[in-house]
């Protein structure tokens, strides 16, 4: 498995960072979000699941994995991240990235977790709902969702009844990717130096140091 790694001087803790279903671990989102983590002082790995590790060899694009595969994807570079690491480790993940995480955040024993985008329901069915393991969620969990979020919006996340174990943290006018309106009066980056910020003070919070 190919990873990337990229260590924090006086490291806080390891931050284990999933791709979303559409771009690598290198997109641009993941690489902003990755210097962001780092110059706030958490050592980042990036990976990639098998159907995006095979695209980036032949360059055609697949749909992801089943379920079970990702899931083996994540139990597998935690494991590894366990062995050579002593400190805390995060689970962390850019929508369906976060989504299979969050299935396996209290298994693995992760510190906390961290979705970025939370798929909540497919695009335009928001009568399907994914929310089930979440309702008996244990380990802390931080979601950092858009208000606009085709897969999440505020307005529906709202009504639902979610573990005690979740916060929330509402960006205002944003999307999927936590791209605001231009009438918020920030730009794309200042949001998500901005989320972050919040991840590293929920980390500061729930984590031991």
């Amino acid at each position: 498995m190919t990873i990337l790694l990229e260590r924090a001087s006086n490291s806080r803790c390891t931050l284990i960072f999933a791709h979303g279903a559409g771009a690598p671990m290198d997109s641009a989102f993941m690489q902003s979000m990755t210097q962001h983590f780092v110059a706030l002082g958490f050592s980042v790995v990036r990976f990639e699941f098998p159907y995006m590790a095979q695209r980036r060899l032949d360059g055609r694009r697949r749909p992801p994995n089943k379920m079970e595969v990702l899931q083996d994807t994540w139990r597998s570079l935690y494991r590894s991240v366990r062995e050579t690491t002593a400190g805390p480790i995060v689970l962390v993940g850019k929508s369906m990235g976060g989504r299979v995480a969050s299935m396996l955040a209290d298994d693995l024993q992760a510190d906390a977790l961290v979705c970025l985008g939370y798929p909540f329901y497919p695009a335009k069915k928001t009568d399907q709902p994914r929310t089930e393991h979440l309702l008996n969620l244990r380990t802390p969990t931080l979601i950092v969702q858009g208000e606009r979020d085709a897969l999440g919006s505020s307005e529906i996340v709202r009504t639902y009844s979610l573990s005690a174990a979740i916060e929330f943290e509402w960006m205002a006018l944003a999307d999927h990717d936590l791209k605001p309106l231009q009438r918020s009066g920030c730009t794309h980056e200042q949001y998500l130096q901005r989320a972050a910020q919040r991840v590293a003070d929920f980390i500061d919070r729930h984590v031991p140091q």
